[in-house]
């Protein structure tokens, strides 16, 4: 017998032990990734313990419990974890048909943010309030939609061995899904949401074998997005002071240009080894705002020094080498599209998250996988982690 995700589960006689039915060549456990699952749950860990030093003297948020943060953070890994599962046992193909429900919810939601339901954390006016001190940020669970939908559009024919790659018109209706729930985004607006999307859109159509025209249209497309963006001051005020920061770093390092200049000092100031865990005075002292979440990685610079950060790095290479690996094995497109779209959305973000620390991008708001506080980018990048398991998981076993 054949389970829903394709593995063998029969021809286990009694004399067999559960260590060896476990283990065998057809199993659900060997055909894990094992690399991705443990740099994954490393870095939640690593999170964990760099979210509870960043949090435990901050008594204006912790509400009085040094641990608040922490526990919280290990109870969103935990969800994370349950979600992945999930994920795993329904299958990439299951939700392949699911995708149009899953893309009516997630614009649903984001449409809601818009709304007096909508609510401003940090700046952005990205979230809706659910209560008891939590908040859904629906735009982490859109660049899952996007990247299902895309590619669920992408691969149908090809897949179906009608078309050797896709045409025009389905590459034209794959951007349609994907604009929608970016220009609601934008208006938010939410812009290193949409720098992420963009750039997920970007991966998945390289990976589909579109046309490069498509690619570089959508690359000049977005210049003159960007352009009319700016011209239309479509952007909140705080928005263009940042990129104003970024090209000039002297420019009111009091004001626009502290948290750069903050983060830099905290990560300079961490050494070879760092200055211990709970430590570093940059963090003590709260000097660089948003540690916990979007600057978390200069807890990691600071307290962990060299070492600690780039271990931070060497374990999300890990996870995009193995997502790289998981992609150029499967054998269906779909899989394959799926797979490079979580590739390009963990590789940009974080960039862009450590990048946008050490000065050399611009301050966007983004959260650094796994390791930064926040329930809804928890849940999706291990929803995520899931897709990419289920695309190993059912891919062919060679003889």
């Amino acid at each position: 017998m054949t389970g829903s995700n394709g593995f063998s589960v029969s021809g286990y006689g009694p004399e067999r032990s559960s260590l060896s039915r476990l283990f065998a060549r057809d199993s659900l456990a060997r055909r894990l990734d094992w690399p991705i699952l443990f740099s994954a749950i490393a870095l939640s860990l690593i999170g964990a313990a760099l979210v509870y030093s960043a949090t435990r003297n901050r008594t204006e948020l912790n509400q009085g419990d040094p641990y608040y943060f922490l526990f919280r953070h290990l109870l969103n890994t935990g969800i994370g974890f349950a979600l992945m599962i999930g994920t795993v046992w329904l299958g990439h193909r299951t939700l392949r048909t699911a995708v149009p429900i899953l893309y009516g919810i997630s614009v649903f939601l984001i449409l809601l943010v818009l709304t007096p339901l909508g609510a401003t954390i940090n700046g952005a006016h990205a979230w809706i309030v659910i209560g008891g001190g939590f908040s859904l940020q629906p735009s982490e669970f859109v660049k899952i939609t996007i990247i299902l939908g895309m590619a669920m559009l992408l691969a149908a024919r090809v897949d179906a061995g009608d078309k050797p790659y896709p045409d025009h018109r389905t590459v034209l209706q794959a951007l349609g899904l994907a604009a929608v729930p970016i220009l609601v985004v934008l208006l938010m607006p939410d812009l290193g949401s949409v720098m992420v999307m963009v750039i997920v859109v970007l991966g998945v159509l390289l990976a589909s074998g579109a046309s490069n025209r498509w690619v570089f249209g959508l690359l000049g497309a977005g210049a003159l997005g960007a352009i009319a963006v700016w011209q239309l001051k479509i952007l909140d005020e705080y928005q263009i002071n940042r990129f104003a920061a970024f090209a000039n770093p002297e420019l009111d390092p009091a004001g626009v240009g502290y948290n750069t200049n903050q983060a830099r000092i905290a990560i300079g100031s961490g050494g070879l080894f760092g200055t211990g865990l709970g430590k570093g005075s940059q963090t003590t002292g709260q000097f660089v705002p948003e540690q916990q979440t979007d600057f978390v990685f200069t807890v990691a610079g600071e307290e962990l020094g060299f070492v600690g950060a780039g271990l931070i790095l060497v374990l999300l290479g890990i996870v995009l080498w193995r997502a790289c690996r998981i992609a150029r094995e499967t054998t269906e497109l779909y899989g394959t599209i799926v797979a490079a779209g979580i590739i390009a959305w963990f590789a940009f973000q974080s960039f862009e998250n450590v990048g946008m620390t050490l000065g050399i991008m611009p301050v966007a708001g983004l959260p650094l996988p796994f390791v930064s506080y926040g329930g809804s980018s928890m849940f999706a990048v291990w929803v995520a982690v899931g897709l990419l398991q289920s695309i190993r998981v059912q891919r062919p076993m060679s003889a």
